[in-house]
């Protein structure tokens, strides 16, 4: 992939946002690293910034010019912090406010998927345990049941029967009052992420995930070793080109912007993809899937980091005078 030439001087002052509140706090703090290390590295004027620690009022009064969000969750990908960046008047990296609050919250991306035509899995929404064990007869088991605005598989059990459903849903319910139940779809484990904007955003590769006994969990994706990636993806002919088209698809239907990542499961039988759920500021720590993704298609870790922080932006420029 073709990067173009960054003025690193015409960039400014840059925070990268990591840390903050969310449940995915640790992992932010690896990525805001990783992502602080390749900018400084091209010469960038970079600093850390965590808001859980300090206020956001700060950016302003010590004169950032932009943010690199590196937030994960709530706090930071859900258009919070966006919004409190639209009025501050700082541009920043990923999808403006409203793309942010509707790719976190599931049941939200869901529904306007299937009000453009586009496959995901059958899902409930449940406040409690005895709509979780209905939804596992309307679903059919395995069920996976998890909160709707969390990430990293944070609180998400996959349901084989009706006697682990109570226990399912209290531990969703814990981290978020909206629980949803969702069909499970057993075969290929894959993810694409997409950069740009409008007609100039483009997928990278799919990456096939291959996790140990099919558990692609908070601790397989960042702490251990033994999950494997493949990019190239080896899928069969021509499904990684539909993927890449219906990534691209769902990313422009929520009106993405700057970059994201998809994550498809590719039913074995009919070799049906169905859209899980989209990741408006992914990782980027050395188990990361866009940075690899991204050195598959040419584009090194610091170049990534560069050019996603050269896209950032505001919903509301200021306009200019004429």
């Amino acid at each position: 992939m073709k990067t173009h030439t960054v003025d690193v001087k015409q960039l400014g002052k840059v925070a990268v946002l990591m840390g903050g509140r969310s449940a995915e706090r640790e992992v932010s703090l690896m990525s805001g690293a990783g992502v602080l290390a390749a900018l400084q590295s091209k010469g960038v004027d970079a600093h850390a910034f965590d808001p859980a620690e300090r206020d956001l009022g700060e950016l302003k009064r010590e004169g950032f010019a932009r943010c690199f969000i590196a937030l994960h969750g709530r706090f930071g990908e859900d258009g919070t912090v966006q919004g409190a960046l639209e009025l501050l008047g700082i541009p920043y990296t990923g999808p403006g406010v409203m793309a942010s609050a509707v790719a976190m919250d599931k049941l939200m991306t869901k529904r306007v998927w299937l009000a453009e035509g586009l496959p995901t899995p059958a899902w409930r929404q449940v406040s409690n345990a005895e709509q979780t064990r209905a939804a596992l007869q309307a679903l059919g088991a395995p069920m996976i049941v998890k909160p709707v605005r969390e990430g990293s598989t944070i609180g998400l059990t996959k349901v084989t029967d009706a006697a682990q459903c109570e226990e399912a849903y209290r531990l969703a319910a814990q981290l978020d009052p909206q629980v949803m139940c969702e069909q499970f779809i057993d075969g290929d484990e894959v993810t694409c992420p997409v950069l740009g904007t409008g007609d100039q955003a483009k997928a990278l590769p799919v990456i096939r995930i291959v996790a140990p006994e099919g558990n692609y969990d908070y601790q397989n994706k960042y702490f251990t070793d033994d999950t494997k990636y493949l990019v190239p993806c080896a899928l069969p002919e021509g499904e990684e080109a539909h993927i890449q088209a219906l990534v691209l698809q769902c990313y422009q239907t929520l009106a993405c912007r700057g970059w994201a990542r998809a994550d498809v499961m590719i039913d074995a039988k009919t070799r049906k993809p169905y859209l899980l759920e989209i990741n408006t500021s992914p990782g980027m720590t050395g188990h990361s899937l866009v940075p690899m993704s991204a050195r598959a298609s040419g584009l090194s870790y610091e170049d990534l980091c560069l050019s996603l922080l050269a896209s950032a932006t505001l919903d509301n420029p200021p306009v200019q005078s004429v």
